[in-house]
């Protein structure tokens, strides 16, 4: 709508719901299957219809919620390995650690508890598939589904991945994190760091559903670089979550 910001048109439509209830977070698991099990094929299909792992149980979770139908869009996940049980890892570090990049930083080398990993972000194909878009969990462009949705709810389709991205860091913020990594495919990296998000590749690439190397973000980097309009959608995206959390310094999961 002509006269308002990103940030404002975004909060219009969308608002993002910490997953702090077990039912929550299943309608995460839900989204993640149908992505990435339903339609992808990367993960087995199942009775549950709902895609987990292991490192579920010492992550954080949000949804995307449409608020105009009530339909979670999209969800993502914050894993943080816990100081009390240092045998936990990344998914990161139990599936590809060969391909990190320790002369840039080594995160088994870090406190564990205070650095996370951006994973499992998820978008429904009704929020972001084109006619010829597939075989990607989520797009960081222009898109026109076809849908029940209004064209002015298209308009901000595209926003749906960068919420998610700015909600997974701005949880590890209020986590007090020094850093966060993420696996994604070098050519997505690119476009996050002129969003404001500048990640640094600290593993090498390997082929895994496409080409995709490990980064990380510096704290310093969580929302300093990003252009007024998405630094404007970071605070309001970050004070949500922090009206729904109650966090000390280096909280996670299993600190009970």
């Amino acid at each position: 709508m002509a006269g308002y910001s990103l940030a404002e048109n975004f909060a219009q439509h969308f608002q993002i719901k910490f997953a702090n209830t077990k039912a929550l977070r299943q309608e995460a698991f839900k989204i993640r299957y149908g992505v990435y099990a339903a339609e992808l094929g990367w993960e087995p299909e199942n009775e549950r219809h709902m895609e987990t792992d292991e490192c579920d149980d010492y992550a954080f979770h949000c949804l995307l919620e449409h608020k105009r139908t009530g339909v979670y869009a999209g969800c993502v996940r914050l894993v943080i390995p816990p100081s009390n049980q240092p045998e936990l890892k990344l998914p990161f570090e139990a599936h590809c650690l060969e391909s990190a990049r320790k002369d840039v930083i080594d995160s088994t080398q870090l406190p564990r508890g205070s650095f996370g990993e951006i994973s499992r972000l998820a978008v429904l194909s009704s929020f972001r598939r084109r006619e010829n878009e597939k075989n990607v969990p989520f797009v960081l462009k222009s898109i026109n589904p076809a849908t029940v949705y209004t064209e002015e709810e298209r308009r901000n389709f595209p926003n749906i991945a960068m919420g998610l991205y700015i909600a997974a860091v701005a949880l590890a913020d209020i986590c007090n994190h020094r850093g966060a990594f993420v696996m994604m495919e070098p050519r997505l990296n690119r476009r996050l760091t002129r969003f404001g998000l500048p990640f640094v590749q600290c593993g090498e690439e390997m082929d895994y559903h496409g080409i995709r190397a490990m980064f990380h973000l510096e704290r310093s980097g969580f929302c300093s670089h990003l252009s007024p309009e998405l630094a404007e959608l970071y605070q309001k995206i970050f004070n949500d979550l922090s009206n729904q959390m109650f966090l000390v310094p280096f909280a996670n999961p299993l600190d009970k």
